[in-house]
């Protein structure tokens, strides 16, 4: 039972938000939301992706065990902690991806290629990219872009922006970044005997990678807001009214680690802080309305 406790632990459910934040974009900008045949799909892609991103979990936790034993939390992980015994995580490594790739061929070949590319992909990391400056934020952040085209591919999406794509590629990168900035400052020099990497990274590149991806994030999504086929198609042109919404969410976050020190990863400070999730209810909310409630009451 410990083992198995252990085993759930180490595929991190606090993570698991990050695949419903990016899986379900394709279904809600392509304005399939209420086709319940769609949802369901979404909902298994989401699972699939859970199941396929906690063995990457697993791998990169045994790749590391030994670094993480040096980390003063990481070193309470069931591996590094000694509660989930290594055969075990060898054994949920190489047999849960498999079952994962099989059910999904029986489910969609698209989705089936979409998780091999993205396991590939976060082996490379574990053994490789990880290891190679600049390249390792990238490789992250091209994972969030692969559980965007997930949830694109099982619906096959006809009004789906590739803008919308940037914008989420953008934003896993701010969340990447900022997650490498916060070990810096709660590690300082210890950062480097958790990840190897950090000898490459200081604050100052880090601030300044994050500045420009902010202002990357924000422009691509003004450009979103103007030119994606789904809001062409909606026939609304008030799409523009929810950057200020993703404006202080960005603003609040920069807030939180430069003035308020929150040392946080920047998913866990959005599970925990209310001015953040109000904006992002609210942008949700309204773009929500533009998509489907105001199209179906002007007859469009």
């Amino acid at each position: 039972m410990q083992a198995a406790l252990g085993l759930i632990r180490t595929m991190r459910p606090k993570q698991w938000t990050k695949n419903i934040l990016f899986v379900f974009p394709g279904i809600i900008f392509d304005q399939q939301l209420f086709d319940i045949d769609a949802v369901l799909r979404v909902i298994i892609a989401c699972v699939l992706l859970i199941l396929m991103s906690g063995a990457v979990y697993i791998i990169n936790d045994l790749v590391d065990i030994e670094k993480d034993r040096e980390h003063p939390t990481k070193k309470f992980r069931p591996l590094p902690s000694g509660e989930l015994p290594r055969h075990i995580a060898i054994i949920a490594a190489f047999g849960i991806p498999i079952l994962t790739l099989i059910f999904a061929s029986q489910f969609d070949i698209g989705l089936v290629v979409i998780l091999l590319l993205y396991l590939v992909l976060q082996i490379f990391y574990s053994f490789v990219l990880k290891n190679i400056v600049i390249l390792d934020v990238l490789a992250v952040t091209m994972g969030f872009v692969f559980r965007v085209a997930a949830g694109v591919v099982v619906i096959n999406a006809e009004n789906f922006s590739p803008w919308l794509f940037v914008c989420a590629g953008l934003l896993a990168l701010f969340l990447v970044i900022g997650k490498r900035r916060q070990d810096f400052v709660v590690l300082g020099d210890h950062a480097v005997k958790t990840r190897a990497i950090y000898k490459y990274y200081n604050l100052a590149l880090l601030d300044d990678m994050l500045r420009m991806v902010t202002t990357s994030t924000l422009i691509t999504y003004i450009l979103y807001t103007i030119e994606s086929p789904t809001i062409k198609v909606a026939d609304t042109s008030s799409a523009i009214i929810t950057i200020p919404f993703v404006l202080y969410g960005l603003f609040r976050y920069l807030y939180l680690i430069h003035v308020v020190g929150d040392g946080s990863a920047p998913d866990e400070v959005l599970l925990k802080d209310r001015p953040l999730q109000i904006s992002m209810g609210l942008w949700g909310l309204t773009f929500v309305l533009l998509l489907y409630v105001v199209p179906a009451a002007s007859g469009v």
